[in-house]
């Protein structure tokens, strides 16, 4: 052995001497180790982050999905009704009412409110709740066909321009209040009239037998999820052409309070 390489044996015996192995071998591969390590860090990391949860759309309430249906109503053109009215009528009233009134259509004053029920026979009928023990804000109304049906469509100005819907305007906006029933899910429901009556109550009858009895409400599109009582009686327009019919349909309207818990008072104090 050469005088050199005993000096190179002699000091590496020294420097090993002097140094813990393990530190050694740190030092003289760290780039190697700090790369295991990253290597397992970036492992782990990729297993435990979890991916973000997709933005999951939170479900309508009734009340969207009402004013989604009347905004649908509103842009509506689908029959000729659509294209003569001033504005159209979906509905309105509380939104989880127990009882919903339902008429045939829009006269002259809804037309041009865009509101069911507000010339003379909706302050009529203002008069029937409040008698009946609730407010209007309290229950729903609404009405079968939701333009103004006209005998002149070619002049909406015109006063005493209504007419009844045929059956087939109230077949095209069928899907509309059925829609609006099935949204309110009322314990019962106030059919206003013979049109009313005869597109609600499966019954090939007419008015005047069908009044004042509770009938099971079956619908086409939406079929309800509780049973839901309906009760036919006059419109408020026939009993202001005809004010004696108040007392008939008082009466008709006591059978669906008696069948709601209402107490009545004796025939004495009526």
């Amino acid at each position: 052995m050469s005088k050199e390489t005993e000096t190179l044996a002699r000091d590496l015996r020294k420097f090993l001497s002097n140094i813990d192995e393990e530190d050694f071998i740190l030092k003289a591969a760290p780039k190697k180790k700090a790369a295991a390590f990253a290597s397992v860090s970036q492992k782990d990391t990729t297993q435990n982050i979890q991916k973000p949860a997709k933005n999951k759309t939170a479900p309508a309430t009734k009340e969207q999905e009402l004013e989604d249906l009347a905004k649908k109503i509103c842009n509506c053109k689908s029959c000729p009704l659509g294209q003569t009215r001033i504005k159209a009528v979906p509905g309105e009233g509380n939104i989880n009412a127990r009882i919903m009134f339902i008429g045939e259509g829009p006269g002259f004053d809804e037309d041009r409110q865009g509101r069911p029920f507000v010339g003379r026979a909706g302050q009529l009928l203002d008069k029937i709740i409040a008698a009946m023990g609730f407010k209007r804000e309290e229950v729903f109304i609404a009405n079968m066909v939701k333009c103004h049906p006209m005998i002149d469509p070619s002049n909406p100005d015109k006063h005493g321009n209504d007419r009844p819907p045929t059956m087939d305007e109230i077949a095209r906006c069928r899907k509309f209040v059925e829609k609006q029933i099935s949204l309110v899910n009322p314990d019962y429901i106030i059919a206003l009239g013979g049109v009313a009556t005869k597109s609600l109550i499966d019954q090939n009858a007419p008015l005047s037998t069908l009044r004042g009895k509770l009938f099971d409400l079956k619908l086409d599109y939406y079929p309800p999820d509780k049973p839901i009582k309906i009760l036919a009686t006059y419109h408020p327009a026939a009993l202001l052409r005809n004010p004696g019919w108040k007392k008939d349909a008082w009466q008709n309207l006591k059978v669906l309070l008696k069948d709601m818990g209402a107490k009545f008072p004796t025939a004495k104090e009526e």
